[in-house]
């Protein structure tokens, strides 16, 4: 096993820190990202009433999200759910009320928001988000079999990272440290070299003596 100096550890530390109090709201922010293209596509392939509606109150979700206040935010969100649940800016309105959820420390609801996206939501990017949100949640919790079970349902290579990186967490946390030390490395393999994720997941790896 590769063995750290103390600055080296007290990195790895600061990261892991970053990541527990950040990772989640990364998601999140990554599932806006990838639903924005798809929700403009939408309100200009379909110039109806409703569908300008649903758009403005998307909007104001995201400015309210902006604003970090949660009951604000959370408000908004369930204007979008309950007036336009058939949409594409419902399950993307679901994911953020479920990381205000777990903001305020009420995991089961935001578990039984994230299930729904991944049930209901038509987009996989949108579910594959939830996905591991879910996971990462169960991980905390010590679930690590349900959690394992998510990691391992089809994904796109797109989010294979995400999806590696995580289960070497759990693995790790369950004690296999060769199972997670391969889980890493596939990580790794799949992340941009250039990002500061990267970094993390190498990190993690140089922790179990892995090769990077």
């Amino acid at each position: 096993m590769a063995t750290l100096d103390l600055q080296e550890q007290e990195q790895v530390d600061a990261l892991k820190a970053w990541w527990k109090d950040n990772g989640k709201w990364l998601l999140w922010t990554l599932a806006l990202a990838l639903g924005g293209f798809a929700a403009v596509q939408g309100w200009q392939s379909h110039k109806s009433n409703q569908a300008i509606e649903a758009a403005t109150l998307f909007a104001e979700l995201v400015k309210q999200a902006d604003s970090k206040d949660p009951k604000r935010t959370y408000d908004a969100a369930a204007a979008v759910i309950d007036n336009y649940g058939s949409s594409a800016y419902a399950p993307r309105a679901v994911l953020l009320m479920a990381q205000i959820n777990l903001q305020i420390k009420d995991a089961a609801r935001a578990k039984t928001q994230w299930q729904w996206v991944i049930e209901h939501a038509g987009e996989e990017g949108l579910k594959n988000v939830a996905r591991l949100n879910l996971a990462s949640v169960l991980l905390d919790e010590k679930n690590y079999a349900e959690a394992l079970k998510l990691l391992d349902a089809p994904h796109p290579d797109s989010f294979a990272g995400l999806y590696a990186d995580l289960k070497g967490d759990v693995l790790g946390a369950q004690g296999k440290a060769e199972e997670a030390r391969a889980a890493y490395q596939q990580g790794l393999d799949k992340t941009d070299a250039k990002s500061a994720y990267h970094n993390l997941i190498r990190m993690k790896l140089d922790t179990l003596g892995g090769k990077t």
